[in-house]
Order: C-alpha cells, then structure tokens, then sequence
C-alpha cells in the first residue's frame, strides 16, 4: 500500500474509534477480545488475538472496528477493519454477519488492502458478559500487488457488552 493509502487507512480507523469513544457511555456498546488462528496463502498459518469494539445504532444493526496480529515463528501479519456488522438479537444466543474493510500489514513492511466477509455466534452468560464462541471469517488481500482469496481466520473469546 502506497504511504498516502496508508495515512488513509490509519485516518479512518482513528476517526471510527473516536465516534466509538464518544457513544461509549451510551447502551449497545460491545467490546470483544480473544484468540485467532489465520491461514494466509501460500503457507502462513499461525495463531495470534482478536479486539473488535461495536457500536450498535439499531436493534440488529451496527458498525465495528476490528483489529488482530497473527504470529508464525518470525512471521507476522495485522490487519485494521471497520465495517456493518447485523446481528439476530435472540434469546440467550445472538448470531451475527459482518462485512469489514480495510488494511493488512505484514513483517516484510508490505501494507495492502483486506476484506473479511463473516459470521459468528455470542452466548450470554449474565447480563453484560458473554463468549463469542466462535467467528469465522473469509479474508480477501491484496498485498503488494497479489491478490489472495483462499484465507481464513477464526477466531473465539469473551464478549462484554454495555
């Protein structure tokens, strides 16, 4: 990703946090953090975390800002999304579909666009907490110019919502 591109993308993800932090104290805030597995083609799977923070503005309908860094020996790769997330608001269970864009950073310093497409499942315990047991995501980059469609990530841990 070119160095404007980039300035961009670090601009857009700083602005949704700001939106985000300025509703914070209002209700429908949910804040996620836990563990990821990544398969990036050719041969890069490796674990790593997870941190997302959502705003829900309607009863299903929100937006989310997604971080993770994914580690392989002395390999690593990060990526910075944001995106609509909907969710079913059932009873003890609340399955949700996102679409998330935006940028991913390898070890070699190579920047580039990425994009999940994705689902998952939260289940409440108590009032306020939650696990997210599971979040499944196809992962489209395209990285100093080659572009890959056959990634994965997954990714499971505790949900807190305000």
């Amino acid at each position: 990703m070119s160095h404007p591109r980039r300035i961009l993308s670090v601009i857009l993800l700083c602005a949704t946090f700001g939106v985000f932090s300025a509703t914070a104290a209002a209700q429908s805030v949910e804040i996620f953090g836990g563990y990821q597995y990544t398969h990036l083609q050719p041969a890069f799977n490796a674990s790593g975390w997870n941190a997302a923070f959502t705003k829900n503005f309607k009863h299903v309908l929100g937006i989310t800002g997604d971080v993770s860094g994914a580690y392989q020996h002395d390999r690593s790769a990060y990526t910075y999304t944001v995106g609509p997330v909907v969710t079913a608001r059932l009873p003890g269970v609340q399955p949700f579909f996102h679409a998330l864009f935006g940028g991913i950073s390898t070890q070699n310093s190579d920047d580039g666009f990425a994009m999940f497409l994705g689902a998952g499942l939260d289940v409440g315990f108590r009032k306020g907490i939650g696990i997210r047991l599971v979040q499944l995501d196809w992962l489209h980059t395209d990285v100093a110019d080659a572009k890959r469609d056959r990634n994965l990530r997954a990714s499971a841990g505790i949900v807190l919502k305000f």
